[in-house]
């Protein structure tokens, strides 16, 4: 039984020149923030973070916490639209220093999927929506796209996006493959609109109607939709409490608000369990499933996904070292960690990880990814 989805429609408009601005070098992102950086970092949180991850990273979270703290060193990727090819595009990102991000060789690569990332910090203009007109390419933080690269999404497979705004991720497995059903769920009214922008502003309206966008309770999606679909995909990046975003809480304005935050951290586990099951629910025996957050935290990334296997009868967490083997010369990851899992470690010249719900269409990085293969049992 399908929920109530409703299909987007192409808002029309005049196509405007998409204009080229030139991007933040290095030194202007540098002088950007020097002087306003100690304004900027919120104390209580930090030190919540270095008790933390401290624990939880050990010699790791040294350098990890120099990349948070230090906006100038960030880095972004631009994936390219199929859909939207611009002469000279890819001439011009080799010019200023930008390479392909992913390897030929990984297990899933689709050869419209185009990525590209370089090591020196700096940001590409970004594109302004304009109705009627496809963007050419999409701003994120890379690893990002690993979940996307791990689901790997086959021509004709229904798909849902459980959590999918603001649409980056929808984007992605648009570029790989073309679904048969393809749900995009929000429950958020504001993210919902801007998770149809999004998808308006990068799918041709021969694939747009194909797009189900839904404003559904995702706990609820399983009992609703059992067994509806060949993929699940679950970033937990919702509104304010559903997703620690480490970077993003960094930089709170207001150090209330961060200690709140911090209080109800805490209970976030318990909804994603409830997301991560009802995930499940909705998917048909021997279907899998991609789990992702946008936070360093054990709490919120293996001890959910450990409930999760104590939990659900014919749940199978499946190998993905190939994937990590495969990116591990432009990712670095958390050693030590099962092989169903990876935890992406920013460092200088591969900042890739947790970044701001404000910045880059709020794309946030991924730090655990697990399928499942069967069901959830009672």
């Amino acid at each position: 039984m399908r929920g109530p989805a409703l299909p987007l429609a192409r808002r029309a408009g005049a196509a405007l020149g998409p204009g080229r601005a030139a991007w933040d070098t290095p030194a202007q992102l540098e002088n950007k923030t020097k002087g306003k950086l100690q304004k900027q970092i919120c104390q209580v949180v930090l030190d919540h973070f270095e008790k933390q991850y401290t624990a939880e990273l050990g010699d790791a979270w040294s350098s990890v916490r120099d990349v948070l703290t230090l906006p100038w060193c960030w880095q972004h990727a631009l994936l390219l639209n199929r859909f939207s090819r611009c002469p000279g595009l890819e001439s011009s990102l080799a010019e200023q220093g930008y390479h392909p991000a992913f390897p030929a060789a990984l297990p899933y690569l689709p050869a419209a999927f185009r990525c590209y990332i370089r090591p020196a910090p700096g940001r590409f203009p970004a594109q302004k929506h304009q109705p009627g007109k496809l963007k050419e390419y999409y701003l994120l933080n890379a690893a990002s796209l690993l979940p996307v690269l791990a689901l790997e999404v086959k021509d004709g497979e229904d798909v849902l996006d459980l959590c999918a705004a603001p649409g980056g991720k929808s984007v992605a497995i648009l570029q790989c493959a073309c679904p048969g059903h393809f749900h995009c769920n929000e429950y958020d009214d504001l993210r919902s609109r801007w998770l149809e922008q999004t998808i308006e502003s990068f799918i041709p309206d021969a694939l747009i109607n194909l797009v189900m966008v839904s404003k559904l309770d995702g706990r609820k999606i399983g009992d609703l939709q059992p067994e509806s679909y060949d993929k699940v995909t679950l970033l937990l990046v919702l509104v304010d409490a559903p997703c620690s975003n480490d970077r993003s809480w960094l930089f709170s304005a207001d150090p209330q608000q961060a200690v709140l935050r911090l209080m109800q951290r805490k209970e976030l586990s318990s909804l994603q369990f409830q997301l991560l099951r009802s995930a499940i629910k909705a998917l048909r025996p021997g279907g899998s499933l991609v789990y992702s957050t946008c936070t360093l935290s054990k709490a919120e990334n293996s001890d959910v996904i450990n409930l999760i296997r104590n939990s659900c009868r014919d749940v199978m967490p499946v190998d993905i070292s190939e994937l990590a083997r495969g990116v591990s010369q432009e990712f670095t990851f958390l050693s030590g960690t099962q092989q169903h899992e990876l935890l992406v470690l920013p460092e200088k010249g591969r900042a890739w990880g947790p970044i701001s719900k404000t910045d880059l269409n709020c794309q946030a990085g991924i730090y655990i990814l697990l399928w499942f293969s069967g069901g959830c049992g009672p």
